[in-house]
């Protein structure tokens, strides 16, 4: 509570040397140009201060132990002036005032701090470095999550899976239920496949099973859509985006623009978040042979300057970003023909490349020796196509999942060590599949998406960082219980007419009588029935042509024979011929009629010959 530099009664003065030095006099504070402060001054006088206070501390206590353990001795001698300690300690400290000055009491001998042995035993054991002692479990739906992605901060989780919903997931704003605070459907139909947070963290790359990337923002709001390609044009590069299903796509790790797709068209583009309207750059993988394979991953190096591709013909191309046309480096038989490469990514220290192939494997490469891996391990069942590997923070250890059949046992985290490739560590998730896996560097915190819906999240109470951490610490919100009715009948005094409110009527009555009136529902006159009446013309009308019209519509049928009906007019013919026997005068002057034969009994007949009635 007292100034500095002001004497403090019952404590030894300060050297005077280094006290004239800094102190500053209180009339430059108090003068004219009191608004000139020189803070710089102010706060290195006040930090001298404070190692000097805490020196003399030390000093009288290291004064007292050495009076009492003098006087123990039977010693008639009185300790007078400052201890050899402080002396030593205060000469040290007027030398090394050029050097990082330490605050406090200094370790006493032989003291060694807990956190070197720590460090030093998980650097000989990296097992301790996998922070799996504690777990919470996120319940994204009930089909496969197939995507993961963290921001940079680690302080919001999105989860995507196959039910083609993407959730949002606060660490700091959730409790201990562990609920979702928003839920989407960006691309309505399509499962997601990809899911990942910019540089920045500002925005987020969705990739789904259709043919166009979109991009949202922290909210979930959209901000971009890619273009769809023209499907009907052979050559890949002239067409303005993708014109198939997309399989794959992250951002550059540098510039916040750019990200990176590829698709079942047999091409990787790279896009710009601000020209929606076309794609930035083509690259074409294409086989040995020449012809078009298709890529089933994709990725930047750490520095962005390389992108690699994995295909479906087993290798993995990669391109310097400038340039498209040819590769830079490529392995052909990376992993077997006909299968898809579902991961790749960089090691942090950005040397090395790890691959997780759909033929059950996963090995990691030197790409400036692309021809063979410097270690491979086998039997690690993948049945996604987007089944992931990443490196621990320290770049030190490699972590994949295995997939499982229903019923088939559990779904495993795999921890192997880079240099040796020898199995370090295994989790047993669930009883599901494993499918993405994300070690986040600063947080210190493992994500895993399963094919049963769950999104667990893995951490170590010492050794992780925020995260997990927040959300597990605080208590559920209750839920308010509606009021119940502690009896059954309800008072309104308002009910009686007297006190009764005027309310509005309902209209619907009023609605429905308005209807029933003639006159106020403009009801259409019925048609006159008959000839017509008080001046109105009748159903047919008064003109020739719905006259005749009437008249054709009479039902003039005639029950009789119809052989005598035409035997009628059969004398007049033959008295005035007039039609008929005037065209035969010549060629058959005597008529001729054909014979009648009897009618055949049809009962001999075959059944498709009868005539049908």
């Amino acid at each position: 509570g007292t100034r500095p530099g002001a004497s403090v009664p019952g404590r030894p003065a300060p050297p005077s040397p280094g006290r004239a030095a800094l102190t500053v006099p209180l009339s430059a504070f108090l003068g004219k140009k009191a608004r000139t402060f020189d803070l710089e001054a102010m706060f290195e006088q006040t930090r001298r201060t404070a190692v000097e206070r805490s020196r003399k501390v030390l000093g009288k206590k290291r004064a007292s132990n050495i009076t009492c353990s003098e006087s123990e001795d039977s010693s008639d001698e009185e300790l007078t002036g400052p201890s050899t300690v402080l002396q030593a300690s205060v000469q040290s400290s007027a030398g090394d005032d050029d050097d990082e000055e330490f605050i406090g009491p200094p370790l006493p001998p032989g003291f060694k701090d807990s956190d070197d042995d720590d460090t030093e035993d998980e650097d000989n054991n990296p097992i301790k470095k996998i922070p799996d002692s504690h777990e919470i479990t996120l319940q994204h739906g009930t089909k496969t999550v197939s995507a993961l992605g963290l921001d940079p901060s680690g302080a919001r989780l999105i989860t995507g899976g196959y039910d083609y919903d993407v959730k949002f997931w606060d660490f700091a704003g959730m409790d201990a239920s562990l609920q979702a605070f928003r839920s989407l459907q960006p691309c309505e139909c399509h499962q997601i496949k990809s899911l990942q947070y910019s540089s920045t963290g500002d925005v987020i790359l969705v990739v789904s099973g259709n043919s166009q990337a979109k991009v949202l923002d922290r909210d979930g709001f959209p901000v971009m859509e890619c273009i769809k390609g023209d499907q009907y044009i052979v050559d890949m590069t002239n067409t303005k985006g993708h014109t198939a299903m997309l399989n794959s796509g992250c951002w550059h790790p540098k510039i916040k623009e750019e990200f990176l797709t590829c698709s079942n068209d047999g091409t990787v583009r790279t896009w710009d978040v601000n020209n929606e309207k076309k794609h930035k750059s083509v690259f074409k993988p294409r086989s040995a042979q020449g012809k078009r394979v298709i890529p089933t991953t994709c990725t930047y190096s750490r520095d962005g300057k390389l992108i690699a591709a994995g295909c479906q013909d087993g290798s993995i191309q990669i391109w310097d970003r400038n340039m498209s046309v040819h590769t830079k480096f490529h392995c052909r038989q990376a992993h077997a023909t006909g299968t898809d490469t579902s991961c790749l990514t960089f090691s942090y220290d950005g040397t090395a490349l790890a691959s997780r192939g759909g033929d059950d494997t996963l090995k990691i490469w030197d790409i400036r020796q692309f021809k063979k891996p410097l270690h491979s391990a086998e039997r690690l069942s993948s049945f996604f196509p987007m089944t992931d590997c990443c490196f621990s923070p320290d770049d030190k250890i490699l972590v994949t999942g295995t997939s499982v059949k229903k019923g088939g046992g559990s779904g495993k985290l795999f921890f192997f060590d880079r240099g040796t490739f020898q199995k370090l560590y295994e989790i047993e998730v669930t009883d599901a599949s494993v499918v993405r896996c994300l070690w986040h560097p600063k947080l210190n915190q493992i994500m895993v998406g399963t094919g049963n819906g769950l999104a667990k999240v893995y951490y170590d109470p010492v050794k992780s960082q925020r995260g997990a951490k927040l959300c597990v610490v605080k208590t559920k919100r209750k839920e308010r219980q509606a009021e119940t009715l502690t009896q059954d009948y309800i008072i309104t005094p308002h009910a009686l007419p007297m006190f009764r409110e005027p309310r509005q009527r309902s209209t619907r009555k009023q609605l429905e009588k308005d209807r029933l009136d003639p006159m106020k529902s403009h009801k259409p006159e019925p048609p006159v029935a008959g000839p017509g009446r008080g001046g109105r013309v009748g159903t047919h009308g008064g003109t020739l042509s719905s006259y005749i019209v009437k008249n054709i519509a009479l039902d003039k049928t005639d029950d009789s024979n119809p052989r005598e009906a035409i035997l009628r007019h059969a004398k007049e013919a033959e008295e005035n011929p007039y039609w008929v026997a005037p065209a035969y005068a010549k060629t058959q002057p005597k008529t001729v009629f054909a014979e009648v034969e009897p009618e055949d009994d049809e009962t001999d007949k075959p059944e498709w010959k009868k005539r049908k009635i």
